[in-house]
């Protein structure tokens, strides 16, 4: 065992390139004297992610072609130039996250890229990669690939890397691993092998440096004169948790336990500005308070959804399958609501008089919320639900409609008639 890596047992495919990579690099570190705990090494989803357990490193482990965005991250965070940022990534990671790539390049940022480039997929079943060269078999394209694979390490050197390097994934390749984890910027190598559960089966008798041949990526190393990535920091941020404004109590919370309230509209009609307004009247009477809204990527269209938790006590998690109440003001709100709805066995259904209530164990309050405005329904039913439950003050409500100088674009006195 190294010092780099913790067993001598590692997790692959008998034959697999991946652990020659993994053994190459640890040679490299200790090669250049680097502690295991000075380096961070960063992988993602694959069969290279598997080297996670085996390293003394500090190790960070992310979604599918992630993993350079993460090793990013945390080279724009980390400026030592003592520590080194070593990103393992997969062929279908790269291309996944070939604009990763491409950005910390460009950028020079100081860290390492090792592309564990088996030419297919190997962890779900051997198909074709952005970097499967022509010609090369997989089992989504048995004739071969009639498409040649991207030159990640031509992108990469384009894009502006200080340090870029192609080599068979052969033998002692840990010179190459030690000069580029030495650049002071960004560095990339490729590591060309083949799979020996999809790539040796499917393509008998290639060999390596045939196979880079033929496909005009041959091993090689390509260099730039460049000032790596330094962090400008500029003046301190002011803090802003501190600027937030304190909502103090002056009424009275009547619940004695947590209720949890759905409001469902249409896009556009107020539901999120009514569901705040509450959240705000919530608070002021002493109630902690949750918040969460969701409608469409398309803003302005479908559904407006906003579920709130009020408790007296503090709230340990958001999180809302079956509510106590539902409020709906429109056909939108209801098709998004209509399952929990229907789950319902208890509680309370504010719902527009315009919609047929659907078949719910809840008890049914229908009420024209829609006759003071569409954009004010929201708002009027919320009112009503105060009015109709006490669990919260309408008083309360009020004024925070009335210290948010929202009045003069909300029938306020409209809807404290009809309530």
């Amino acid at each position: 065992m190294s010092s780099i890596i913790n067993t001598s047992v590692l997790p692959y495919c008998k034959g697999c390139g991946h652990g020659l990579i993994a053994k190459n690099a640890a040679r490299a570190l200790e090669n250049m004297g680097m502690p295991a705990l000075e380096v961070i090494i960063v992988t993602d989803i694959g069969c290279h992610g598997i080297i996670d357990r085996c390293l003394n490193t500090h190790t960070v482990h992310g979604l599918h072609g992630r993993s350079v965005a993460l090793g990013a991250g945390i080279a724009f965070g980390l400026d030592n130039p003592g520590k080194k940022i070593i990103v393992f990534i997969g062929d279908g990671g790269s291309t996944i996250g070939l604009q990763h790539i491409l950005e910390a390049a460009r950028l020079n940022l100081n860290m390492t890229v090792v592309v564990h480039n088996n030419m297919l997929y190997g962890m779900t079943g051997g198909q074709t990669s952005g970097l499967t060269p022509r010609g090369f078999r997989t089992n989504t394209s048995l004739d071969g690939n009639p498409y040649s694979g991207y030159d990640v390490c031509a992108l990469s050197h384009t894009a502006g890397a200080a340090y870029v390097s192609r080599v068979t994934g052969t033998g002692d390749f840990s010179a190459c691993l030690q000069e580029a984890f030495g650049i002071d910027g960004f560095s990339l190598v490729e590591v060309v092998e083949i799979c020996p559960g999809y790539g040796v089966r499917l393509n008998p008798g290639k060999k390596l440096p045939e196979i880079m041949e033929n496909s005009g990526r041959p091993p090689g190393q390509w260099r730039k004169s460049r000032e790596a990535f330094r962090l400008v920091r500029g003046a301190v941020t002011a803090d802003l948790v501190a600027e937030l404004q304190v909502v103090e109590p002056d009424f009275k919370c009547s619940l004695y336990e947590p209720l949890s309230l759905v409001i469902s509209g249409s896009a556009g009609e107020g539901v999120q500005l009514a569901a705040s307004l509450l959240s705000t009247a919530a608070l002021r009477s002493g109630c902690h308070v949750t918040r969460k809204g969701s409608y469409p990527v398309t803003v302005g269209v479908g559904f407006s959804t906003a579920e709130l938790i009020l408790s007296p006590e503090p709230i340990g998690y958001h999180g809302i399958e079956i509510p106590d109440a539902v409020v709906i003001t429109s056909a939108d709100g209801l098709a998004h609501n209509s399952k929990r709805i229907a789950e319902m066995v208890k509680g309370k259904l504010f719902i527009d008089t315009s919609l047929d209530p659907p078949e719910t164990g809840a008890e049914v309050h229908s009420h024209d919320f829609r006759s003071t405005g569409s954009r004010s329904a929201s708002l009027f039913a919320l009112f009503m639900f105060a009015a109709r439950t006490g669990y919260v003050s309408r008083d309360a409500l009020y004024r925070t409609v009335i210290d948010s100088r929202l009045q003069e674009k909300i029938p306020l006195a409209r809807i404290m008639e009809l309530i």
